[in-house]
């Protein structure tokens, strides 16, 4: 269990990143949030089933290959960046219960299966890159709450009125809520491109848009994590 306070409101709440036991299984509130987010996005694509030339039996298709290949990838990516750890702690590299998953990792891994995919289906890559990008971006808005729970992925010490109080290694500091930030701007991202594809004027808009308006504000982000 994690405190986490939100001065500004008077709340305080204490997190277990666990959400329920079968047996001796552990089920984690990330991998519910990570469920919920491919759930939505799903739904999504039903409704836009056909637009763009795609199928959404193509997608529930390429779901096979995505998902493991996107979570190995992720878990990869993470590993590299942390190579001196896991070279001493080699059993350690398939621990992802203890967490480790980049998100750059996953986007990489997810656009060369679209490629692959793609080129054996015999569709337009950016046909489907502007399919799945509102997807994506609704996916990382509800994933975002899983750093939350786990009280992680926040950001340097802040005395702003939306603060976030924490304790890290035993001592209570206020710091930016940077988790909530991204959920926020993927959230407006998500809103935007699906505005946006319902009049699309060339392919590919909608896949550069999301690049380059998650860019800029993962950009800003990034700017106020603990260094």
């Amino acid at each position: 269990m994690k405190l986490v306070e939100f001065p500004l409101i008077n709340l305080k709440l204490q997190l277990n990143r666990i959400a329920l036991k079968i047996g001796n299984i552990e089920i984690y509130w990330y991998a519910i949030l990570i469920t919920l987010a491919f759930i939505v996005a799903l739904l999504i694509y039903k409704k836009n089933d056909g637009k763009f030339e795609i199928k959404f039996a193509d997608i529930t298709d390429l779901a096979i290959f995505i998902i493991p290949i996107s979570l190995i990838s992720a878990r990869l990516y993470y590993v590299v960046f942390n190579l001196n750890y896991y070279i001493s702690n080699p059993t350690e590299i398939i621990n992802t219960r203890s967490g480790g998953m980049a998100i750059y990792g996953g986007i990489i891994g997810g656009i060369i299966t679209c490629f692959i995919f793609c080129k054996k289906r015999k569709i337009e890559i950016l046909n489907l890159t502007d399919y799945l990008a509102p997807g994506l971006a609704i996916g990382q808005a509800i994933g975002r709450w899983g750093n939350f729970i786990n009280v992680e992925a926040y950001g340097a010490k802040t005395n702003l009125p939306w603060r976030m109080g924490i304790y890290e290694a035993g001592t209570y500091i206020e710091v930016h809520p940077t988790f909530l930030y991204e959920s926020i701007a993927t959230f407006f991202i998500f809103i935007i491109l699906m505005k946006i594809s319902k009049n699309r004027k060339f392919k590919g808009q909608i896949t550069y848009l999301y690049f380059i308006f998650y860019g800029f504000f993962r950009m800003l982000i990034e700017g106020l994590r603990r260094r």
